[in-house]
């Protein structure tokens, strides 16, 4: 089980705040949309052959912050059940080790932060380095090693803040089914453009350019 670990783990009082929970992880993903270049982004996109059922580009740029949305009220959510339960199992999935009180008398106050807030935060930091991975450094093996742990520690996530909080867990679970399905299409993406994107990149779309991935042919 992992324990809470303050150094990689983000404060307390970003979880406590409902604005800020939800804000965080829609501004820092917005950011680092914007960071990539949305245009020089499309390049290498439509140039890379594609898996089938892969979305038009435009869906990314809902789909994003629709999740980062749900992700940040889900650790509110987790948050605040965590730390108002008197169940104490509630209480132990959702905060961290057990730190120095062996009795159950204090085991409410033995317990300081969220177990789930340092996953939570480990999961975010893989889903912002994921994008630069891809794009700017066309690096397809170590962006789908990412991503595959990013699908791995959500996935316990979910588990963890379900027990502890039904809606928590559920608000979680489209963010995880869409990473499934971004895991497909990044090991799909490496694996037919044989896990090299060097030099790949076509005009992103405008008027005068058709919006087709390269294995895409005209009807």
């Amino acid at each position: 089980m992992t324990s809470f670990i303050p150094s990689i783990t983000l404060p307390g009082f970003i979880f406590e705040q409902p604005a800020a929970s939800i804000l965080l992880p829609v501004l820092l993903g917005s950011g680092v949309g914007f960071a990539m270049q949305p245009k020089e982004t499309q390049k290498t996109h439509l140039a890379l052959k594609q898996p089938p059922y892969r979305p038009p580009p435009q869906i990314f740029g809902i789909m994003w912050p629709i999740l980062y949305g749900l992700m940040g009220f889900s650790a509110y959510r987790a948050w605040t059940t965590g730390m108002n339960t008197f169940d104490a199992h509630k209480t132990q999935l959702a905060k961290v080790r057990h730190t120095a009180y062996p009795n159950s008398a204090t085991l409410l106050t033995g317990w300081r932060e969220q177990q789930g807030a340092t996953l939570y935060t480990i999961q975010l930091g893989l889903n912002l380095i994921w994008m630069p991975l891809f794009f700017k450094y066309q690096r397809p093996i170590e962006a789908t090693v990412d991503i595959v742990a990013l699908t791995g520690v959500t996935g316990y996530l979910t588990y963890i803040w379900g027990q502890v909080d039904e809606v928590a867990g559920w608000a979680l679970a489209p963010y995880l089914g869409w990473l499934c399905f971004a895991t497909y299409l990044s090991a799909g993406a490496g694996y037919l453009n044989d896990w090299d994107f060097a030099g790949k990149e076509r005009p992103a779309a405008t008027k005068t350019h058709n919006t087709k991935y390269v294995d895409e042919k005209d009807a």
